[in-house]
C-alpha cells in the first residue's frame, strides 16, 4: 500500500504560498469557467508568467465563451500570436463553438463531458471540472507526476502506460480524500511549480518531507524517471521577402499556410520547405536576384529549422488571385504570424531596405 498523502499539510502550504493568477478563483472572485478552460489552453506546455499577459489579453477581446465562439479564427490567432503552439488556439475556438451549440452556453462541470470538446485531455478535463467547479476530478501533469513519483518513490518511467496509470490511480484517490478537490488539485501543481521543481528543489520548504520516500532514498535528484526523447529532426526553411515598390514605400507579400500542418492558416513571407518551390513565378512574379537577409533556428516539438530570409523586388508579373496580401512591415497587426515568421519580418526590417 502507498503512504498516506498529507492533503492537510499540503493545503495550509497552499493557502500561505499560491500565486496570484487572473483565472483562479479567489474569497472575493467566484470561479469562472470559462476563464479557467482558457487559461488551461494557454498552461499547455507555457509557463505561467509567460501565460498571464496572453491571457488578460485576451480575455479582454472575448469576454464571453459566447463572444469567442462568435470571433473570426483570424482574430482568435491574432490575439493568440507570440504564445506559440497555435493548435491549441483552433481548438479553444472550437471547443468555445461546441459550448455554445451543444450546452448553452455553459462550460460543463464533468471531466467525462468536458472530454468531447475540442482539443480537451483527460487533464485538462479534471483540471477544469475541480478548479471550477470543485468536483472530485483527477489531475496528471508534469507538475503532479513529478511530486507523486517522489514522494511515492516510482522509479519507473513516468510516461509509460502502466506508470501513467498508477499516477491517475494515486491523483483519484488523493482528489477524493480531500474535502476541496479544487485546492487539492491547484495545490500539488503549484508545489511542483514552487517547491518540488525539476531541478534545484528546495526540499526543506516541502510540506511533504516527513513523508517523501525520494527525499528518505536520496533519489530526489534521480527522478522522475523519463524515456529519452528522438533527437530533433533539422530541416531548413527559405524564406523570400518578396516586395514591389509603391509610392507609399515597399509592399510586402504576404500569403496564407494551408490549413493542415505546422502553423495552420497562419500568414507568412513566400516560404519554401521543400527547397524546390519557385516561390516567386508560382505566385505570377518575376523577381530581381534576391539579396541575403539573415539566417536563425527555431526549435518546435521534434523539428530544428534553420530559417534562411532572403529578399528580392518585384520586375514584373501580377500577383494570382487570392494568392496574398501586400503590406507594409509596420501594418501587420491583424495578421497572425507565427514566432519565426515575425523574427524574419523584424530582421528584413532591420536592414533598412524597407521604407
Amino acid at each position: 500500500m502507498p503512504a498516506d498523502f498529507p492533503i492537510s499539510k499540503l493545503l495550509r502550504w497552499f493557502r500561505h504560498h499560491q500565486r496570484p493568477m487572473p483565472w483562479r478563483p479567489t474569497a472575493s472572485r467566484p470561479a469562472n469557467p470559462y476563464h479557467v478552460l482558457v487559461s488551461e489552453a494557454m498552461l499547455q506546455q507555457t509557463q505561467v508568467a509567460t501565460v498571464i499577459p496572453y491571457f488578460e489579453r485576451f480575455i479582454k477581446s472575448f469576454p464571453t465563451v459566447d463572444a469567442l465562439a462568435n470571433a473570426d479564427e483570424q482574430a482568435v490567432l491574432t490575439r493568440w500570436q507570440g504564445l506559440g503552439y497555435y493548435r491549441r488556439a483552433r481548438h479553444l475556438h472550437a471547443a468555445a463553438k461546441a459550448v455554445v451549440k451543444e450546452h448553452h452556453g455553459q462550460v460543463p462541470d464533468r471531466a467525462k463531458t468536458l472530454l468531447a470538446l475540442p482539443g480537451v485531455g483527460p487533464y485538462t478535463a479534471g483540471a477544469v471540472a475541480s478548479v471550477a467547479y470543485d468536483t472530485p476530478e483527477p489531475i496528471v501533469d508534469g507538475n503532479v507526476a513529478r511530486v507523486y513519483a517522489r514522494f511515492y518513490g516510482l522509479h519507473d518511467a513516468v510516461d509509460r502506460p502502466d506508470t501513467l496509470k498508477t499516477l491517475w490511480s494515486l491523483a483519484q484517490t488523493n482528489v477524493t480524500a480531500s474535502k476541496s478537490p479544487r485546492d487539492f488539485n491547484q495545490s500539488v501543481m503549484e508545489l511542483g511549480a514552487l517547491v518540488c521543481t525539476p531541478k534545484k528543489t528546495t526540499c526543506t520548504a516541502c510540506p511533504l518531507k516527513q513523508a517523501c520516500k525520494a527525499l528518505a532514498e536520496g533519489t530526489v535528484d534521480r527522478l522522475p524517471v523519463k524515456t529519452p526523447k528522438k533527437k530533433p529532426t533539422a530541416v531548413t526553411h527559405r524564406v523570400l521577402a518578396i516586395y514591389r515598390q509603391t509610392q507609399r514605400g515597399r509592399r510586402y507579400l504576404f500569403v496564407q499556410r494551408p490549413a493542415q500542418g505546422l502553423w495552420s492558416r497562419m500568414w507568412q513571407f513566400p516560404t519554401d520547405e521543400t527547397a524546390n518551390a519557385d516561390l516567386a513565378g508560382d505566385l505570377g512574379l518575376k523577381i530581381a536576384p534576391p539579396n541575403p537577409v539573415s539566417s536563425f533556428t527555431h526549435l518546435t516539438t521534434h523539428r530544428t529549422v534553420r530559417f534562411n530570409v532572403e529578399q528580392a523586388r518585384v520586375l514584373s508579373g501580377r500577383l494570382l488571385p487570392q494568392a496574398g496580401v501586400w503590406r507594409p512591415l509596420n501594418r501587420l497587426v491583424d495578421l497572425p504570424l507565427a514566432k519565426p515568421q515575425q523574427q524574419a519580418a523584424a530582421q528584413v526590417a532591420a536592414t533598412h531596405y524597407c521604407a
